[in-house]
């Protein structure tokens, strides 16, 4: 049994600090990296390739609505050509510079807002597919499980790897908890490991209502922005490790 563990990285820009990137480094088998339209900036996206390499972490595109303002965290609703093309422009950027760094891009995952609506809106899932697809149709998508993004990016012959959040309370209907509910998000370290392993060993998560929702995953989530987001990152994947599950990057042909 083997699980990848994810987080989004490179959120700093300027002379703003999001995250440890460097500490989160050892626990995770693959990061998303930011392309500058929530977080991040040139420089940010080439030391974070560069750190992601050294660790032999796999690297992805963490594509945005462009909201640096609001962290990519407000929903937009923008035409699905821009969308399209917005999405190509960070993922050509982060590509690019893999590239320069002798690495290479593995995966897609959007981000925040744009995440949650594309898991839900076709139209706007099949723009991200069009996207990647015109892009490097090998890459993988990750997405929800049974979301309108999985079924855009299976529809558009991109491999899906189904994703689930360590640190984020799950409501009874299978999607996650909006950020504005009190304990949406799980802060406390044992319990994100705790969730974890149930997503990794048994494909469920409890929600916030107690009630077990089945979630096959592939990969695990950890926000890398969240206070105390290394110490949790490791954590979870000493825990996930203690129960005989290997944690590793996903196979992307």
């Amino acid at each position: 049994m083997s699980i990848d563990l994810n987080a989004d990285l490179g959120e700093s820009f300027g002379i703003y600090v999001i995250g440890d990137d460097e500490a989160l480094m050892p626990a995770i088998t693959s990061a998303n990296i930011a392309a500058g339209f929530h977080g991040g900036d040139p420089t940010v996206l080439r030391r974070t390739i560069r750190l992601a390499a050294r660790h032999g972490v796999a690297i992805g595109a963490h594509p945005s609505f462009p909201d640096l303002a609001g962290f990519g965290r407000r929903e937009m609703h923008l035409p699905e050509w821009e969308v399209e093309d917005a999405v190509l422009y960070q993922i050509a950027s982060v590509a690019g510079v893999a590239k320069a760094e002798g690495a290479s891009l593995r995966h897609v995952k959007p981000h925040g807002a744009l995440y949650n609506m594309a898991a839900r809106d076709a139209v706007l899932a099949a723009a991200i597919a069009r996207a990647i697809v015109a892009y490097d149709r090998s890459l993988a998508l990750f997405a929800p499980p049974n979301s309108a993004l999985a079924t855009a990016g299976t529809s558009a012959g991109l491999r899906i790897v189904r994703e689930g959040f360590a640190d984020r309370a799950y409501e009874s209907s299978g999607w996650l908890v909006p950020r504005s509910v009190h304990g949406a998000v799980l802060d406390d370290d044992d319990a994100a490991a705790r969730q974890a392993v149930q997503l990794a060993v048994n494909g469920e998560v409890v929600s916030l209502d107690g009630s077990a929702i089945p979630m096959p995953v592939e990969t695990i989530c950890i926000h890398g922005d969240a206070p105390g987001a290394a110490r949790r990152a490791a954590r979870i994947r000493a825990a996930l490790e203690a129960a005989s599950v290997i944690v590793a990057a996903p196979f992307v042909s």
